[in-house]
């Protein structure tokens, strides 16, 4: 086998790691932030019709706009977002990473930079070396907040052509304000994206940033099917912007990049909508659960908006990986030393980790 170094590689990615958390038989895999709730039976009934009828003309090309997906979207986005959304400003890929990257394929690319407040989602710097653009990590408080004054100081020193704010974030999960991404949007001449794709999950009261758009045509905000509607293996993420912005991502999309039968799958999920998320109160509750048991274990939590938690401190978060695994309970070890994160899942996963973890944390919590 060939070595990777023998080949011909753009310099920028010799000596990185592909993205991906640890796919291990485990009974309790709490790693990935999957929605642990299986699809409701009618929208299994009604994918079988709508697969079906795709299928006929599976011979034709699909839609290669999306029309109706698109227009579903902006309708789910004008019920639940705050604020109307047409079809025009809604762009669908295959998954919310396909839509990252036509962002930054669109407003990125070689001899441009990209900024995101880091820790956070850790594919932003990944697509961003992948579509050419330089990377610059905006800083947080030790608490993993971002300084609004601090934040908006740095994005007018950089200039960055695209800046990202992951609300909740991930993987610290608590929700910006709108206030702060407000600033952020006046400090930057690029684009700014806010990366959505937990905001179903957020404390009661946390406004999305669809609020934000009227007025501000550089501003992006991305969501995911993945996460709240459970539908991970389906791979449908999308935006709301600008139409301009829509305009110059189909400047860049593959050609009929969203094949049929993700766009029928989608649709049926749409029109399952209020079972969906339904789930989302549920999952929330074994958040809530989980953030309330830490403290007797000596352990605290960061403030989540979202379907996970971040969990700590650990005098060495690797070893208490280690420790939760030989347990049978998969969590997600993020590179933030003395910090684990913890997919909220059904109750019994809930009961199976929290068993785990006051075995776990007596030995190694930090101080002990």
């Amino acid at each position: 086998m060939t070595p990777l170094e023998e080949l011909p590689l753009r310099p920028e990615l010799r000596g990185r790691t592909p993205y991906g958390a640890p796919q291990l038989a485990v009974r309790y895999a709490l790693n990935t932030n999957e929605n642990p709730h299986p699809l409701p039976e009618a929208l299994l009934a009604d994918l079988q019709v709508a697969l079906a009828e795709a299928a006929r003309v599976l011979n034709r090309y699909p839609d290669r706009d999306a029309t109706a997906l698109r227009t579903d979207l902006a309708a789910y986005l004008s019920r639940t977002g705050g604020a109307s959304v047409e079809p025009a400003q809604v762009w669908a890929a295959n998954g919310s990473n396909e839509v990252l990257q036509q962002v930054l394929q669109a407003f990125g690319g070689a001899g441009r930079t990209a900024l995101g407040f880091t820790p956070s989602y850790s594919m932003h710097p990944i697509i961003s070396a992948g579509t050419g653009a330089g990377w610059v990590d905006g800083h947080r408080r030790d608490d993993f907040t971002i300084d609004p004054q601090a934040a908006v100081a740095q994005v007018r020193a950089v200039q960055p052509d695209v800046t990202f704010v992951t609300s909740p974030n991930n993987p610290t999960g608590t929700a910006v304000e709108l206030e702060t991404i407000a600033a952020l949007y006046e400090a930057c001449t690029g684009v700014l994206v806010v990366d959505e794709a937990y905001t179903e999950f957020a404390r009661t009261g946390t406004p999305s940033a669809l609020t934000l758009l009227p007025g501000r045509p550089r501003l992006l905000v991305s969501r995911t099917m993945s996460k709240a509607f459970g539908m991970a293996g389906l791979r449908l993420g999308y935006l709301a912007a600008d139409p301009a912005v829509v305009d110059a991502l189909q400047l860049v999309r593959l050609p009929y990049h969203l094949s049929a039968l993700t766009q029928a799958a989608a649709r049926a999920a749409l029109a399952h909508t209020e079972q969906l998320l339904a789930t989302v109160e549920a999952v929330k509750a074994q958040r809530d659960r989980i953030v309330a048991a830490l403290p007797a274990m000596g352990l605290t939590s960061v403030p989540s908006d979202a379907n996970f938690v971040l969990f700590g401190h650990f005098a060495d978060s690797a070893a208490a990986w280690q420790a939760l695994l030989d347990r049978d309970v998969l969590v997600r070890d993020v590179g933030l030393p003395g910090w684990l994160r913890v997919t909220a899942g059904t109750p019994e996963e809930t009961d199976a980790f929290l068993t785990a973890l006051g075995e776990v944390a007596p030995t190694h919590r930090l101080g002990d």
